[in-house]
Formats: C-alpha cells, structure tokens, sequence
C-alpha cells in the first residue's frame, strides 16, 4: 500500500516517541498538582511552551495548548478580536463552522480567485466597519495554495482588524516565524508534522484580544480549563521543532516527488487531468479527473494508492468539495478532485508506481 495522504495525518517520528515516553510512563504528575510529581509535569510544559515561542518568534505566554487544529480554530473564531469576523470561502471545516457560533453580528465569507488564491481584493466586498477579525488560512488544506498573508495583514491591519491564520497545513512548508510577523494569531496540529494527535495549539500575539472558550479550570493562564495533555505537549514541541529545521529538505524532497508524480500522469491522461491551484505549497497535489467519481478514490485504494477527496474531516460527507465550489467548479467537477499529499518518508518510486495505479483507474 503506497501512502500519500500525508495532509489527512503523519506517522510518528521516532524522536517525538522518544521525547514523549518519559510522560506516559514514570512521570504520569498532573501539572497543576503542587507536589513534586505535579512540579515535574509541570516544568515539561513550561519547557515545551518556551521552546515552541523561541520556534515561534513570540512570547511564551502567547502560546495556548488545544486538543488540536480544530479546537484552535473555533477559538480563534469564536472568541479572537471584537466585532464581525471576515472568513474566505476556502478555510477549514473547523472555521467556516464556527462563524455563526461567533455572536454579535457574527460575519462575512468573501470571494476567492479562480486559482484558489485570496487577494486584498476579494475582501473589499465583504469587508464591514465593524469587521474586526479576518480569517484566511497559510496553506489550503486542499489544493496546497499559499496565501499572501503579508498583503492580507496589510488590508486588515490598515481597517483595524486582527488577522488570524490557520497554519495547520504550512507548518512542514512555511516559516512560521515569518507568518507571525504579519499574522496577529495562528493556529497549529501536531500529528500534521509527525507529532502526536490530540494536541495543538491556539497562538495569539500580545494586544489582539482573546476570551475564554473552554472554561471550568485555572488552566493556560486562566482561559482555557482542563488538564494539560504533557506527554502530548512534549511531543508536539519536538515535532514543531524538527519540522522547521528540517523544512528546506522538506520541500526539495516534496517538491521533486509531486513533479516527477503530476509529470507522468499529465503527460499520460492529457486533457483528462487538471492541476488545481497556483503558487502551491510542494507536499500537495490536488488533481481533478475527467473521469473521476465519488467510487475514484474507493478503486485506487483497492488498487494500493491511498489519498483523499479533501480534508479528512468531511470524508464521509460526500458533498462537492467547497473549495472547489469557491474557486468557481461546478457542483459535479468539485467532486472529482483528488487531494495527493507527500512526506519525507515516501519514496520517488513509491509516486511513480503510484502514478501507473492511478492513470489506468483514470482512463
């Protein structure tokens, strides 16, 4: 079986297993318990905290554990920044459902390009005088655009409002340093870096307002309650900081590996395949078939190829994909689309075989 759904989930990196043992062992303390067991814990987290901030470019106390990406985003969503909130049409399941949960006059969706690219431009439409959050994701999760965070930032920045940007999909790709110099707020997914699944974190800068979401505990300063996850917390510090040093190589190896895979079956099926987006980050390949079908991505995984119609999150949904539909696809052309995501474990000889699979699924 050939894995190339790296964006859905990663395997485990063995020096984030290593890091994470000691805490799901010997060191079981709860980190808000004041005895030395607790203490323990405790000093792990802040560790962890301290060295995900100095990876970060911010400040340790701007850094927020979660249960993961989506936890994240709705409470960015929900609780980031006063007044409206402007999303684009293409971000995650996990902020486009939040929006209506946001109160007050909740908010707008914009428009994006035919490329998949959101531009200052498309904001203008949408954007109100009480706008005060404008959420546009880093990396589609879907067909891999990069967005122009820098010139978004601008935009919001001169209108009064915060940005807020997910990065659960850039953070093997982009620099998250440099997205937080325009970024006022990101979020973050470990098990997408080869972390741990179940933690992540909320990242809000000093000054952008940030209430509770999760409450009934003194926990992370008081605005999100329930017992830390430390072995988690361990292991996703170590994976953020493993995928940053690590993400030049990263993106050569990806990047080789969807061009030599996009070049042969283009060159194969022709006018029957269609590469989705602009200014892609390199470990993502959506393709959309002439030929595909909700049952396309049933046969290729009988055939050995594992890949995906989108985010694992709406998988058993079987609705067009919405952010084809927002790039101006039809109802019937969104739900031919397969995503392809590559790691630094897969192997130019696995997308090759895996490009023979899927040309002749295809024809």
């Amino acid at each position: 079986m050939i894995y190339l759904d790296y964006a859905a989930t990663s395997p485990l990196k063995q020096p984030v297993l290593d890091a994470m043992m000691p805490y799901l062992t010997g060191k079981f303390g709860n980190p808000d318990s004041l005895h030395a067991f607790g203490r323990e814990a405790a000093y792990a987290v802040t560790s962890a905290r301290d060295r995900i901030a100095e990876i970060l470019g911010v400040s340790p106390g701007d850094v927020y554990f979660t249960s993961g990406g989506t936890e994240a985003d709705n409470w960015a969503v929900r609780r980031m920044g006063t007044g409206r909130a402007l999303l684009s049409p293409i971000e995650h399941a996990a902020v486009l459902s939040a929006l209506p949960l946001r109160g007050g006059k909740r908010g707008t969706v914009c428009t994006v390009s035919a490329d998949g690219v959101v531009l200052p431009e498309n904001l203008c439409g949408s954007f109100r005088e009480d706008t005060g959050l404008v959420c546009v994701m880093a990396v589609n999760n879907e067909t891999g655009c990069i967005q122009p965070i820098e010139e978004i930032a601008e935009y919001a920045h001169a209108r009064g409002a915060l940005l807020f940007s997910d990065c659960v999909q850039a953070a093997g790709t982009l620099k998250l340093s440099g997205v937080l110099r325009f970024a006022d707020g990101i979020s973050l997914s470990a098990h997408k870096i080869g972390g741990p699944k179940g933690v992540g974190a909320l990242v809000v800068k000093k000054g952008a307002k940030l209430k509770p979401l999760l409450v009934g505990g003194e926990q992370e300063r008081g605005i999100r309650g329930g017992t830390l996850n430390v072995a988690g917390i361990v292991g996703f510090a170590k994976a953020l900081e493993l995928s940053q040093q690590n993400r030049e190589a990263f993106c050569a190896h990806t990047g080789m590996l969807r061009d030599a895979f996009e070049e042969k079956i283009c060159s194969a099926l022709g006018g029957g395949v269609k590469r989705d987006g602009v200014n892609r980050a390199p470990n993502l390949s959506h393709l959309t078939f002439e030929k595909g079908s909700e049952a396309f991505l049933n046969v290729l995984d009988l055939r050995g190829v594992a890949a995906s119609g989108g985010a694992a999150c709406s998988a058993h949904a079987a609705l067009p994909s919405h952010v084809m539909l927002a790039m101006g696809r039809t109802p019937e052309e969104a739900k031919k689309g397969v995503r392809f995501s590559f790691g630094a474990e897969t192997t130019k000889e696995e997308v090759l075989f895996a490009a023979q699979i899927i040309i002749k699924s295809a024809q």
